[in-house]
């Protein structure tokens, strides 16, 4: 269990320096919009094109990939169910809390778990890939739509391959299931690009917490109340349902599958928000209260399965 709170520790303590430099106002008022778009266009696509480059291909496509993406969709159907249907919240605020309820902090805090509590780094892989390569266009499309007004089936078709993030991570898809070998000082700077991709982005998070407050009046607090019980209560039992009765998974592999679905949100998902200017505060809040609230989450299903 050190090592979940060794991952938890690392990232608040990151959190907590953007939050001191947002409240300073050391880089300016603003500084953290500038940012989150650095990670969203520059950052990201360099740091998703090595993770996935030095991925396993056995890993990527195991039957992990496979219960991950039914938990994930069922999380996503809860919250769409409550919020679009009975709620009637617009597409993008749909859109957005639907990510905060299934879309896991996979890499941040998922690869430090993987090391600290799985033992391998590669179990996070086919979590990201499913993320960026199937629900990162979906969502970025439907955001697209909901904030851009008219748009055609070529638009839809085109969004994903225009995406920097989604092209960062086909690119890496590609070295890794050729197994294309680029030699080490060419990919050096991608490394050192993309390694600053997770520390700015926990940076951008924590100035934006600076001046407001959680669960404040306005901030759609019965759609992050919602994404935050789907996140953390849902989709890890929904995951032990599907993996141990539906593929009859057990052991590490089992534990591996509900430790990834406990994740808290991901900060892309608060990346995307700022981006799309819709459904940030839900974003934000979400996140904040997921990643407290995932360490007992993890410390539960640690205690139950491994």
């Amino acid at each position: 269990m050190s090592g979940v709170l060794t991952g938890f520790g690392v990232i608040g303590a990151i959190i907590a320096i953007g939050y001191i430099v947002g409240r300073s106002g050391l880089l300016g008022q603003h500084a953290q919009p500038v940012i989150a778009r650095t990670v969203f266009f520059v950052l990201s696509p360099f740091l998703l094109f090595t993770v996935l480059a030095d991925a396993e291909v056995e890993r990527l496509f195991s039957p992990l990939l496979v219960v991950s993406l039914l938990a994930a969709v069922a999380a996503f159907a809860m919250f769409l169910v409550v919020a679009a249907v009975f709620w009637r919240r617009k597409l993008p605020e749909a859109t957005i809390g639907a990510l905060s309820s299934g879309y896991v902090n996979a890499n941040n805090i998922g690869i430090p778990v993987s090391v600290y509590v799985l033992g391998d780094a590669a179990y996070s892989a086919p979590v990201v890939l499913l993320q960026l390569l199937v629900f990162a266009p979906i969502a970025l499309t439907l955001l697209d739509i909901g904030t851009g007004g008219k748009t055609s089936v070529g638009r839809i078709l085109r969004q994903p391959f225009r995406n920097p993030i989604i092209i960062g991570s086909l690119l890496g898809l590609v070295v890794s299931v050729t197994g294309i070998h680029i030699p080490a000082p060419v990919m050096e700077p991608f490394r050192l690009i993309g390694a600053a991709a997770v520390p700015m982005m926990l940076i951008s998070y924590g100035m934006s917490l600076h001046g407001t407050r959680i669960l404040e009046p306005g901030g759609s607090r019965r759609d992050v109340v919602l994404a935050t019980a789907v996140k953390l209560a849902f989709m890890p039992v929904a995951a032990w349902l599907i993996g141990k009765f539906g593929f009859g998974i057990t052991g590490t592999e089992l534990f591996a599958i509900v430790v990834l679905a406990g994740l808290p949100t991901a900060q892309n998902v608060f990346n995307y928000a700022q981006r799309y200017d819709r459904g940030v505060l839900l974003a934000r809040d979400t996140v904040l209260l997921t990643t407290v609230g995932s360490v007992g989450v993890l410390l539960v299903a640690s205690l139950l399965l491994h």
